[in-house]
């Protein structure tokens, strides 16, 4: 049997239905054997044996529980799982007092008198409803009576409002069927997913509503609101105006607060898309600017997530600091991920500011368990049953989904119980077995073959009891609800059996479970009622009753254990206590099975660009879907078959926004549609799209400058946009207007075809009249909005001697100590041509006393490089020119440039290839699609392409120097458009070009690189070889052996052999003689390119070759027999055997290898063992007794060798060492356990030696054993134990292991294990307030293990100790904050922060100085 058990019940015991039924069961009993109970109780019991009620019939009613002094109270949950909210919490605390004193009403005599008062004003109170109403309901039950045409009970009002002020339409519909109501503006109908975020329209208990949001110009129109039913349509009209601010000289017209200004919001330092991961914190803030800034105005600062206000509660926490917003998410779940917006609302209107958070799954606790389901919430609730329903999650983890398990827990416990033995596929599910009158909350775990995903987050609490009931709850303010509702039994008038109950029908229908509902019978006799249900299967008339001992109390019932497949009919029966009635009509024949359908896949998917990490994907809707829950996308790069999720929570339109993509991969996506019946399958896969910014036209351009006036034109210059849209920009448009007394006229274009330049000349203009200028930048994509209009300038001929100003400045190679100034000349040259140029420099924030020249002489040229910055700071320039008349006007500031190198920065590298070629190089690793290289000389386009050649490929670009000379000298510089600015230079001075010509001149005429000079070698039988390698030899090389000044040729003494591909030359003797003593040469020839080298073999060096070439040769004949290859050594296995070995070679079968100890013949055993040319010999548990001298003989026809090992005094010492450090590197680490005794610290080892030598130190020292602390060795595990340790044994412990060289330590601390959290004890008051000139002294006690670091605060600023304040800690337990005398500037917020690693707290107090003089006028 317990191999039919599904895995996911094999661990979860306490989740069968046996320990379910008996926890119910256990319930069940103690509700009904509480006085408050025991008629239902007892009634029950005459239910089970189908005796008619002897007690008088009941209604129930919910009361207040009140509160009773001295009653136990349980401290609710703190932890995040409970998933309450604070006011929940409280809930839980009452609910939680209920509970413990709930029993206390043993006699039930009190509650006997206050139910009999209760029956009698409730039956009164019921008698009188009947009577009046039975009229009127039978009227309601009357549909057709119902039906009528739509009508408008408040119609939609026109609103005159002001730009980006948000305007609401709105109207309230009565008719029967429910109209549907659809907006229009100007007879065109009004769709919000066209333009997301503009339109918003709700619908909501009949009150419809149309949101503008930041309303403009277009948005004045006739907006018309249609109601239509099958009865007939009616529309109301609204107008709305938006009107314009106008800025005079004399006033402000716009809305006025009630300050009697307008109000200006700006929000800045924004958040971006933000990207977290379940479980974790996240803040989202933006500093808000609102000018004029008054010290006690508030702005309405509030917090949306997909449109829907937040509140503050658990899980989400609002701070506004009077500059800042902030919202913290204390606890990510993927409920959480959403389109998030900040709105501030001033007098004068508001802003907005929105971006996207996306919450990854945490970790499966199981590998290739699916992630956490999400959004679980209560659709039905009864007091039989709750309905159950969440969303599936988009990470399967990689198998599919089973289904889900269902978990309750009852409010102010912590016990979590699993509804359903079996996973259900379907999302939603009807929890029974509940107590009326109970609270619960909920969670539900995904399940796939390889485990269970973690919870979701809770539900919302949800009690368990009759919906009208709860109605009657809610409409009542006698007293606050508990969470934990009381229900007690009234008597009826007089007890009549119920008729049958109408109007069953099937509600719900799945594999797992059907769902019924049905009407109560309508006459008296309703109090009381209780419901039988009855099946049958489809064709058969035999009916079984399915709630046999128990009858339900809500007109709806959840069936489980249906056959899947089969058909089946139900009925119910109504029942009180005068007895059973007849049966409801059947219901139509229901087959058991899913009857809302997985949706279909989506349709066509189509990504596009959007920015450098996001793609913009849109797809076609699921066809037929019902009852859809959202979409889930995932994308992938393309070759990776890697799938990631791109949203984890359904997103109910068909288009969405993918983030966090890698700029430059190409992506392809595919989308899935999500139900309560499952997920869908994939659509077809989109075609690649490259993650790059889209093209947009560019922002305006600004800095609008006059460079020279003439009577009737003006030239004008202007700044580049600041964004040009990622496309070059194509030109500039110009316009113009006159201003009249300070009013604009209308705008004129200058020029109809664009202009490339920043400049250009404004004509056809009239003298002493004042204009205003305005400009537009235009790339493939478009033309941009214009800029804001330049300041009122006077056409008038300038007369002045001196220079205009310079114009189009420009930075480029930007580095941590330099920068290039780019200027052009100014347009007016004055009296005399311009003569030089003079350029100033300050740091960004100082102030403008603070300019500086950069030259003191006048510069001709038109840049010049800035050297001698420092690192980080930004400085803006201004350039001013000179004539004979004197120095000019100065240029517009540049923007502040950082002095700083940009990751990533190359610089221009000169280089020159084999044939001598001189070529500049520049390479750049940020470039874009759209990205030149642009060359200049001397900052100026080169217009003479003879002497020089661009070449570019892939990000590498070089210009090449046809024919280099005096010409070529100068500035040569590359600048990579569509990038942060990636330049570099490189100066080609005088000098520089005869170095480079030099080395173009050895290319030219190069000689033969070597890789190796000339060597010698020995190789087999002794023979000599001398050898060199070349770097590069063609096939008409040719090489020259000489020896001694004569050349050598190929013989029998001399062999020489030249490889042309590996450039190898080589020449090689047999042996060598005292002849061959003398210097060796090899001559190389290859066309032009020559080159030689030399070895000379004379002395001593001769000599020692000599000897080693008979050597070898002596060698080669010994290996003509067996020998040793590699000679005896040993070696130590992790398993501590020893194993001597040597490597032999050519072997053969009658070979014999006798090994000898101490000359003595060593068994041939198990132990010897010989592969692959190896000889081995294993000594498993080494001991002093296998020291000795060990020898190894090889022998057969063809002679013998010998090898032998050392294994005694410094040689086994020497292995005995090795033999412990394998032992201690196998140790674990030290651990600490109890016994009886006291302290034991232990590891093991994985083989014992008894010569190994271990030493146990306490606090660096060893430690000296006694009877209290003594150590040992069992089996593999080495101890040491503490008998009675006190508080002094407390330290940290290491045992050292001798391995003849360093070492080898486990330590372990038996400090205590764990600490306690930083807290602020007490002795802090709230609010001091003091006289000036007193002394201020506060202590307070500080907890914690370990001792928390104290930071003190004033204001939110740290605040550090000095003679004014003095702060202190002693002792780790008390700090001080002592001021010895305080001033008005004291006064403030003063905060005290403690902190270990276990946690921080903080503490707050107000210091309010006074002056007395003050303080008695205020008397007076």
């Amino acid at each position: 049997m317990s191999g039919s058990i599904p895995f996911y019940q094999k661990h979860h015991l306490h989740y069968d239905r046996g320990y379910r039924s008996k926890e119910t069961q256990s319930k069940v009993s103690q509700y009904q054997a509480s006085s408050r109970y025991s008629a239902s109780g007892s009634a029950s019991a005459n239910w089970k044996s189908k005796i008619a009620f002897q007690q008088p019939k009941v209604l129930t009613t919910c009361l207040a529980f009140t509160s009773i002094p001295g009653s136990a109270l349980l401290p609710p949950s703190q932890e995040f799982a409970t998933g309450l909210s604070d006011t929940e919490e409280a809930r839980v605390r009452d609910t939680a007092a209920y509970m413990a004193r709930r029993d206390l009403f043993t006699s039930g005599l009190e509650m006997e008198r206050s139910e009999l008062i209760s029956r009698k004003e409730t039956m009164r109170e019921s008698a009188e409803r009947i009577t009046l109403n039975k009229r009127e309901h039978f009227k309601r039950m009357n549909e057709d009576s119902l039906m009528h045409a739509p009508e408008f009970v408040i119609k939609p009002r026109s609103h005159t409002v002001w730009e980006k002020q948000c305007v609401r339409l709105h109207c309230t519909v009565s008719g029967w069927p429910d109209p549907r109501v659809v907006w229009y503006k100007n007879n065109v109908v009004l769709d919000p997913l066209a333009n997301p975020g503009k339109y918003k329209i709700e619908s909501r208990y009949s009150v419809h509503s149309l949101e503008i949001n930041k309303c403009d110009f277009d948005d004045t129109a006739q907006y018309r609101v249609s109601a239509m039913n099958s009865q007939g349509e009616l529309s109301a009209f609204a107008s709305v105006v938006v009107k314009n601010f106008v800025v005079t000289s004399f006033c402000i017209v716009g809305p006025v607060s009630e300050y009697g200004i307008t109000f200006q919001t700006h929000i800045v330092d924004k958040f971006g898309v933000s990207f977290g991961r379940e479980g974790e914190t996240m803040s989202l803030g933006c500093t808000v600017i609102i000018y004029p800034a008054l010290h006690r105005y508030q702005p309405e600062v509030e917090w949306y997530r997909d449109d829907v206000l937040l509140s503050p509660s658990k899980w989400t926490h609002m701070h506004w600091s009077g500059d800042r917003a902030t919202l913290t998410l204390t606890h990510l779940n993927k409920e959480d991920e959403g389109l998030y917006t900040l709105r501030v609302t001033t007098k004068s209107g508001y802003e907005t500011y929105s971006a996207y958070v996306f919450v990854r799954d945490a970790d499966a606790e199981v590998e290739g368990a699916p992630a956490a389901p999400l959004d679980v919430r209560c659709l039905d609730a009864n007091k039989d049953y709750i309905i159950v329903a969440w969303k599936q999650p988009a990470v399967d983890g990689g198998s599919s989904i089973l289904g889900y398990f269902v978990d309750r827990c009852e409010v102010g416990t912590t016990h979590w119980i699993q509804c359903n033995d079996t996973p259900v596929k379907f999302a939603r599910f009807p929890v029974t077995g509940l107590v009326e009158g109970r609270s619960y909350i909920f969670r539900v775990r995904a399940v796939n073959k390889s485990g269970i995903s973690r919870p979701s987050r809770v539900s919302e609490p949800v009690a368990a009891m009759d919906p009208a009931d709860r109605a009657r709850m809610r409409g009542s303010t006698s007293a606050p609800w508990t969470g934990q509702i009381i229900v007690t039994e009234e008597e009826p008038a007089e007890g009549i059996v119920p008729s049958k109950p109408c109007d069953l029908q099937v509600t719900e229908a799945t594999k797992n479970y059907v769902v019924l509902s049905w009407k109560p019978p309508g006459e008296k006799g309703l109090e009381g009622v209780m419901y039988y249900v009855e099946k049958c299967v489809s064709d058969t008339d035999s009916w079984q009753r399915v709630n046999t001992e128990i009858p339900v109390k809500s007109p709806r019932f959840a069936l489980f254990d249906l056959a899947e497949g089969k058909a089946y009919r139900f009925r119910v029966r109504c029942c009180n206590s005068a007895g059973v009635g007849e049966p409801s009509d059947p219901t139509e024949a229901t087959t058991v099975g899913d009857k809302l359908d997985i949706p279909s896949a989506p349709g066509k998917v189509i990504p596009t660009r959007n920015t450098d990490t996001s793609v913009v994907v849109s797809w076609e809707a699921s066809c037929d879907a019902k009852e859809l829950v959202g979409y889930y996308i995932e994308g992938s790069i393309v070759g990776s078959n890697v799938w990631e999720p791109c949203n984890n929570k359904p997103v109910n339109v068909t288009r969405f926004i993918c983030h966090g993509l890698i700029t430059g991969e190409k992506y392809v996506f595919r989308v899935r549609a999500v139900n309560a019946a499952g997920i869908s399958q994939f659509s077809q896969e989109s075609e690649a799209v490259e993650v790059k910014a889209a093209i947009a036209s560019p922002t305006p351009p600004y800095g609008i400058t006059v460079l020279e006036c003439v009577r009737d034109s003006m030239v004008l210059a202007w700044k580049q946009p600041t964004f040009i849209g990622g496309a070059d920009i194509t030109g500039y448009f110009v316009d113009y207007r006159e201003v009249i007394d300070g009013v604009p006229g209308k705008w004129h274009e200058a020029n109809i075809k664009a202009v490339s330049e920043r400049a250009y000349r404004v004509s056809d203009l009239k003298e002493n009249k004042k204009y205003q200028f305005q400009v537009r930048a235009a790339n493939m994509a478009g033309v941009g909005i214009p800029s804001l209009p330049s300041n009122t300038f006077l056409c008038e001929e300038w007369t002045i001697a001196v220079p205009g100003p310079p114009h189009d400045l420009q930075i480029r190679e930007a580095r941590n100590d330099s920068l290039v100034l780019l200027w052009k000349p100014p347009v007016y040259q004055g009296r005399d041509p311009v003569n030089g140029f003079y350029v100033d420099i300050k740091e960004a924030d100082a102030p403008e006393e603070a300019w500086r020249g950069v030259n003191t002489k006048a510069l001709e040229k038109t840049y010049t490089k800035i050297k001698d910055l420092k690192e980080g700071e930004k400085y803006v320039f201004r350039v001013r020119a000179q004539n004979k008349a004197g120095v000019g006007k100065v240029s517009d500031v540049t923007e502040p440039v950082p002095a700083l190198t940009k990751p990533g920065t190359k610089e221009i590298v000169v280089d020159v290839d084999d044939d001598g070629v001189i070529s500049l190089n520049f390479e750049c690793g940020n470039m874009t699609p759209d990205s030149k290289f642009v060359w200049s000389k001397n900052y100026e386009d080169i217009t003479d392409t003879s002497r020089l050649t661009t070449e570019t490929k892939g990000t590498k670009s070089k210009v090449v120097f046809n024919r280099p000379g005096e010409e070529d000298i100068g500035v040569y510089s590359c600048l990579v458009t569509h990038t942060d600015g990636a330049s570099s230079s490189y100066t080609l001075s005088e000098e520089e070009l005869k170095r480079l010509l030099e080395v173009s001149h050895d290319h030219k005429f190069p000689i033969i690189p070597l890789k190796s000079d000339l060597a010698v070698e020995l190789l087999e039988k002794g023979r000599v070889r001398f050898w060199l390698q070349a770097e590069k030899m063609s096939n008409n090389g040719k090489v020259d052996y000489v020896f001694n000044n004569n050349v050598v040729s190929q013989g029998e003494k001399y062999k020489m052999n030249f490889d042309k591909n590996t450039g190898v030359i080589e020449m090689t003797l047999e042996s060598l003689t005292p002849a061959d003593e003398g210097t060796y040469t090899f001559q190389l020839q290859d066309g032009k390119a020559t080159n030689q080298s030399s070895l000379v073999l004379i002395g001593d060096v001769f000599k020692q070759l000599q000897k080693e070439s008979e050597f070898q040769r002596k060698e080669y004949f010994r290996k003509q027999g067996p020998h040793f290859i590699e000679y005896l050594s040993w070696e130590v296995t992790p398993e501590c055997c020893v194993v001597l070995k040597c490597k032999v070679g050519n072997m053969k079968k009658e070979t014999s290898a006798l090994w000898q100890k101490d000359r003595q013949q060593i068994k041939v055993d198990e132990h010897l063992g010989f592969a692959e040319g190896v000889l081995k010999l294993e000594i498993a548990q080494i001991s002093k007794k296998d020291a000795g001298v060990y020898e190894v003989i090889l022998k057969d026809d063809r002679g013998q060798d010998t090898s032998t090992l050392n294994l005694t005094d410094q040689g086994f010492k020497d292995l005995m060492n090795e033999v412990f450090s394998v032992i201690a590197n196998s140790s674990t680490p030290l651990k600490i356990t109890s016994t009886d005794e006291g302290i034991r610290l232990y590891t093991f080892v994985s083989y014992y030696n008894d010569l190994l030598q271990v030493t146990w130190h306490y606090k660096d020292s060893a430690i000296a054993f006694s009877d209290r602390i003594k150590s040992g060795v069992v089996g593999e595990q080495l101890w040491l134990q503490i008998t009675e340790p006190t508080e002094k044994d407390m330290g940290k412990y290491a045992i050292e292991f001798y391995d003849g060289k360093g070492g080898l330590r486990r330590t372990v601390d038996l400090s205590g294990q764990g600490g306690n959290r930083a807290r602020v004890a007490g002795g802090l008051p709230d609010v001091v307030t003091i006289q000036e000139g007193k002394a201020l002294n506060l202590t307070c006690n500080i907890s914690g293990n370990p001792v928390p670091e104290v930071t003190w605060l004033k204001n939110d600023k740290e605040i550090t100790s000095d003679e004014h304040c003095i702060l202190k800690f002693e002792s780790g337990k008390f700090a001080s904050f002592t001021i010895t005398g305080v001033n008005t500037s004291d006064s403030g917020k003063y905060s005290i922060l403690v902190k270990n690693k276990y946690g921080t707290e903080s503490g707050d107090f107000t210091v309010s100085v006074f002056i007395p003089e003050e303080a008695g006028g205020k008397k007076k």
